[in-house]
């Protein structure tokens, strides 16, 4: 059988109407959706792109499509009719990481999982704004050679918070930290083309992964005191570090509970390396690998990380039939 891995969308790639077919197509899916609650149907189908754009409405968005399009992926593979094996590895960027652990069983529940992304969120966007309620910090993706992008970003920093903080591929770095930082970048890099850097401004709500996420990663740690959570049942890629869950629990202290809530604060406030995750993916022998979720955005990454692995994605009734019928085929 084909060795995959199956990789969960974060936060930036929702859309209005994103799932409905997948509820339509897929008994499995639709038990998902139904589980989540009407509220969370309404957002997923029925909320216009501003609305969407809200981090407290995003977060549980991604994070039910994420799981949904996974489940109707095993439902479509057989898996737990032992149809197909499980998946050999899990990560997703950022908010679907939250996905990964729940698919790895060390997150118990779709419930959990839900309460746990929602209480995230909120502190997200709480860290995000400023006291007069103007929003606090701005990222942008360098788009360039990476020693250039990381060399602007110094030049660019001065007093303020300014920071690469997702190491997505080897042609694009995003940036994040106080707005002022954020626009000196875009216009240093715009302002001289001999720097070999393109700035993009993201359409985001704050500057997460940097410093500025400290406070939420403060609120977090209060929050993880009400949850619990088991060792992974399957090898899960992590964005802070890009190794394997089981590398950093070797040399990291306490229980798994606690690791895992450590690694939930560290993950908030720093750095995505999804190079690096994907690029292990790879040398340890992941021939293919599924995005869950809306959107192509970590499918068109892993393209450009290693071009010779075969990427595919679920979101759609179409996707999944594609997919399902290319894993199937070997």
């Amino acid at each position: 059988m084909v060795k995959y891995a199956v990789v969960f969308a974060g936060q930036g790639a929702q859309k209005p109407g994103m799932g409905k077919s997948l509820y339509e197509a897929s008994p499995a899916a639709r038990a998902v959706y139904d589980r989540a609650g009407e509220e969370i149907k309404s957002d997923r189908f029925e909320a216009d792109a501003e609305r969407l754009k809200q981090t407290e409405v995003t977060q549980p968005a991604v994070y039910t499509m994420d799981m949904a399009s996974y489940a109707a992926l095993r439902e479509a593979l057989g898996v737990d009719e032992g149809g197909f094996d499980e998946p050999s590895g899990v990560a997703g960027f950022s908010l679907g990481e939250y996905a990964a652990f729940t698919a790895a069983g060390s997150i118990g529940s779709l419930e959990e999982g839900l309460a746990l992304v929602k209480a995230r969120s909120l502190l997200m966007k709480a860290a995000g704004t400023a006291a007069d309620g103007s929003q606090k910090g701005a990222m942008a993706a360098g788009m360039g050679d990476r020693d250039a992008v990381l060399a602007l970003v110094e030049k660019s920093r001065e007093d303020d918070v300014l920071e690469a903080v997702n190491f997505n591929s080897p042609q694009q770095t995003v940036v994040a930290g106080d707005a002022t930082a954020v626009e000196r970048f875009a216009t240093l890099a715009a302002g001289d083309r001999s720097l070999g850097v393109k700035a993009i401004p993201l359409s985001v709500s704050g500057a997460f992964h940097s410093p500025l996420m400290r406070p939420a990663g403060d609120g977090l740690m209060e929050v993880l005191l009400n949850f619990s959570f088991s060792a992974p049942s399957l090898p899960v890629y992590l964005n802070s570090t890009g190794g394997l869950y089981e590398d950093y629990a070797e040399y990291a202290v306490g229980t798994s509970n606690s690791k895992l809530k450590a690694l939930m604060v560290c993950q908030i406030q720093n750095p995505v390396f999804w190079q690096q995750t994907v690029e292990l993916m790879v040398s340890n022998g992941i021939e293919t690998i599924i995005e869950a979720g809306p959107g192509k955005t970590l499918s068109g990454l892993v393209k450009k990380i290693a071009p010779d692995i075969t990427a595919l994605h679920v979101e759609d009734a179409e996707s999944l039939k594609e997919t399902a019928a290319r894993i199937k085929g070997g």
